[in-house]
């Protein structure tokens, strides 16, 4: 772990005026909540701050507070140039390498502002003059909250920014059941209760927004399309772009889905393929000691943490789960 100043932070934050924070392809609850938790706190200290997104993300994340302001390169890619380009500093907030924004990190690596990487992925590319990263942090959004409180400035967490870091607390633990959870998580929890933030609507706003498209898709996926390889303690899924079609495939709707089949006793290991865009999105999670993070990285052109990583396929659906079906199934393959 490497973690620059306070002294350093306090320095670059009170010279830049113009301050961009980015986040990773396809944000989920850590990558928004952290990022509209910084803005917010950023927007205390009288900067002009903009979020910056690659593409889009789900609609049960709308409500977080400072969403109408953010930016989506896909759709407005001019604009995030011109905003890119004045640029004092740019935060990278829930990535660690720039493949992680597609073509958007064109723009970020050749901008000559600061970078600030805020992250608790493994194996950090070097890229950043400054380093937030903790890989034994739960989410980004501890890593936001204990940046805001290093800087002395916890009396600026407001219930907008403590319902933003709830946010990512919350999704990124799978409400708070994943061994990343510490004693430290829950105090920082508690804190931001006292902050105003509100677990049960925030867990609603989160989880009891399901369209009866995405449930049957659930319940389509579960039933028809699981996987349990016997002896193995793997089970998977995979979804075509035709079926998400059939069930009128929103953004977040295979949301958690991966996580179903390790409720199954005896699975330590799943998988979920996703085609979509004409790309094979992968998604692996595990239990105990088998980490997904370095059979991502080795097979399929990703990474994350030890029980919890993504990946992309290099060719069609079919190939890609074959692939993944010759490595599991090679004698020397254990969970």
């Amino acid at each position: 772990m490497r973690r620059d100043s306070f002294v350093k932070f306090k320095a670059l934050l009170k010279r830049s005026e113009n301050i961009v924070i980015v986040t990773h392809w396809s944000p989920d609850g850590d990558a928004m909540g952290s990022s509209l938790a910084l803005y917010n706190y950023l927007l205390k200290l009288k900067k002009k701050a903009t979020v910056i997104v690659p593409n889009e993300y789900p609609e049960f994340l709308f409500w977080l507070p400072g969403n109408n302001k953010v930016l989506n390169f896909q759709t407005d890619a001019k604009k995030v140039a011109k905003v890119i380009d004045k640029a004092d500093v740019i935060f990278t907030l829930d990535f660690n390498s720039f493949k992680r924004i597609e073509k958007l990190g064109d723009l970020v690596s050749a901008s000559k502002a600061p970078k600030v990487l805020v992250d608790h992925h493994q194996q950090p590319d070097n890229y950043a003059e400054f380093v937030f990263h903790d890989v034994k942090a739960c989410s980004t959004c501890e890593l936001i909250y204990d940046f805001i409180i290093g800087l002395g400035d916890k009396k600026l967490i407001d219930k907008k920014i403590a319902s933003c870091l709830y946010t990512g607390l919350m999704t990124d633990t799978g409400s708070f059941r994943f061994p990343s959870v510490t004693a430290s998580t829950h105090k920082i929890i508690g804190d931001l209760m006292d902050k105003g933030a509100v677990p049960s609507e925030i867990h609603s706003a989160i989880y009891d927004t399901y369209s009866d498209d995405r449930m049957k898709l659930l319940g389509y996926a579960l039933t028809e399309k699981m996987v349990v390889l016997p002896g193995k303690k793997l089970a998977y899924m995979s979804l075509s772009a035709g079926e998400l079609k059939q069930f009128n495939y929103q953004k977040g709707d295979t949301e958690g889905l991966v996580n179903y089949p390790l409720s199954i006793k005896g699975i330590r290991f799943s998988a979920l393929f996703n085609e979509a865009d004409g790309k094979v999105k992968i998604s692996f999670r595990s239990k105990g000691k088998y980490d997904v993070n370095k059979f991502a990285r080795a097979h399929f052109n990703g990474g994350g943490h030890i029980n919890a990583a993504g990946g992309r396929g290099d060719g069609d659906l079919n190939e890609t789960i074959n692939k993944f079906l010759e490595l599991v199934n090679d004698p020397k393959f254990k969970v």
